[in-house]
């Protein structure tokens, strides 16, 4: 029953991802973290997500302008293991309380579209980039700072996207080396990673598929509006 809640759960959440362009690990980790100890459930969502990462960046890799990214990715770089050694050694309600806030905060700002002002130097990707590491050791969520670091900075939509997954997909595999040393990478771990493979490829078709069918935008709202009555959830258990 354990692998079939998981791999619920990692469908759901591959699905938001696919439809919504984000999501995964801002929806699974919460439940995943009711499941599994929060050590394990950060390290099976930073091998799960990969291989989506992959196929999201191949249908956006036109668009990508990598060579802006540079001080995003060393930042993250820098915080990843701090974030790695963070979840391993908090207590669990501190983990659940931070990702709370996490799911909160990202939220509200999404929902109430904030006008930022431009960033007119590229030199806050170090700090952006930081802040997205730290959550991606942790948490696998370094997609908000991400987020308000390519809309501060006026990305494309189709650039921010392609942008947004390549980011994302280097903060996963620096993540999993960092789990593999600390040796966070258990039988128990990959044996939920295998259960939870064809879930991806299922969930991300059947996303694709559906996407073209449904208001994107409105989606997303009903998505952001979950994830703050989830984040309220985890502060006020």
């Amino acid at each position: 029953m354990l692998y079939v809640s998981i791999a619920l759960i990692i469908f759901a959440a591959i699905l938001i991802q696919s439809i919504a362009g984000f999501g995964v690990a801002l929806v699974a980790m919460p439940f995943l973290t009711s499941l599994i100890a929060p050590v394990e459930a950060s390290t099976l969502m930073a091998i799960t997500a990969v291989p989506l990462q992959i196929i999201i960046l191949r249908r956006y890799w036109h668009a990508l302008e990598a060579r802006s990214l540079w001080r995003l990715i060393l930042g993250a770089v820098a915080g990843i293991p701090v974030g790695v050694l963070a979840i391993a050694r908090m207590d669990e309600q501190v983990i659940l309380f931070i990702l709370g806030i996490v799911l909160i905060v990202y939220s509200l700002y999404s929902l109430a579209r904030f006008r930022l002002p431009p960033v007119e130097s590229p030199r806050w990707g170090f700090v952006f980039g930081l802040a997205s590491g730290l959550l991606s050791g942790a948490f696998n969520t370094g997609g908000p700072p991400l987020v308000v670091y390519g809309t501060a900075r006026e990305w494309r939509p189709d650039v921010f996207r392609a942008n947004l997954q390549l980011l994302l997909m280097v903060n996963s595999l620096v993540v999993i080396i960092a789990h593999l040393v600390a040796g966070h990478m258990t039988e128990a771990v990959l044996s939920y990673y295998v259960v939870t493979l064809p879930v991806v490829f299922i969930g991300t078709a059947l996303g694709f598929r559906i996407s073209s069918r449904v208001n994107e935008a409105v989606f997303r709202r009903v998505v952001l509006v979950l994830l703050l009555l989830i984040g309220i959830r985890l502060l006020f258990p």
